[in-house]
């Protein structure tokens, strides 16, 4: 099984990032469960605006799209800025909203069969609601979300720090990366082996 993390960072790499580095914790945690993770910084590539599957010369888009197609498991990290998911996840549910379109032989919408879980990280207050608004993007284009299906860390509000600062993975964020990597795995094994009924 595969897995994919569209790291949705506004730092291109190779700078350290709190959302790296909670996407790589869940996929460690998806890893001791078998299964391949691949992690795709997306500022790192030009991703145009728009809202196809192909915006046209120079979109990097379809590379990622293709990744996307071939992972059972898809993670959406992003950090938090002004109590919104970063302006690079805006874009990738805007670009996921071409597969609203696109169905397999039998008919399915091109994502059925997929999981979709998220994370988020942030010094400030947010995080429910941009899970909430991630998992209904996600949900809206074909991925089933899991129980338990997000992990986040908020610092102190009003104070500095990052996630990617801590000496240690707080105990409560590491059982929430386990427990995401644990149901996603799940229900990507359940869905593989029987996929939704066709249209």
């Amino acid at each position: 099984m595969k897995a994919l993390a569209l790291v949705c960072s506004l730092k291109p790499s190779p700078a350290a990032s709190s959302s790296a580095l909670i996407a790589q914790q869940v996929l460690d945690k998806m890893a001791e469960r078998g299964v391949t993770g691949e992690v795709v910084r997306v500022v790192d590539h030009d991703v145009k605006p728009g809202v196809e599957a192909d915006m046209g010369d120079g979109d990097a888009w379809p590379e990622i799209r293709r990744k996307i197609a071939d992972a059972d498991i898809l993670l959406i990290s992003t950090p938090t800025w002004v109590g919104h998911m970063s302006s690079v996840a805006q874009r990738v549910l805007e670009r996921l909203d071409a597969e609203l379109s696109e169905t397999d032989d039998e008919g399915r919408p091109a994502m059925f069969g997929k999981v979709g879980i998220t994370a988020v990280v942030g010094n400030e207050d947010g995080a429910h609601k941009i899970t909430a608004d991630l998992f209904q993007a996600l949900n809206d284009t074909g991925f089933t979300v899991p129980a338990q299906g997000g992990t986040y860390w908020n610092g102190e509000a009003m104070k500095g720090g990052d996630y990617n600062d801590l000496d240690e993975t707080p105990e409560a964020v590491e059982s929430t990366n386990s427990t995401v990597a644990r149901n996603a795995v799940h229900l990507a094994k359940l869905l593989k082996e029987k996929q939704y009924p066709a249209s």
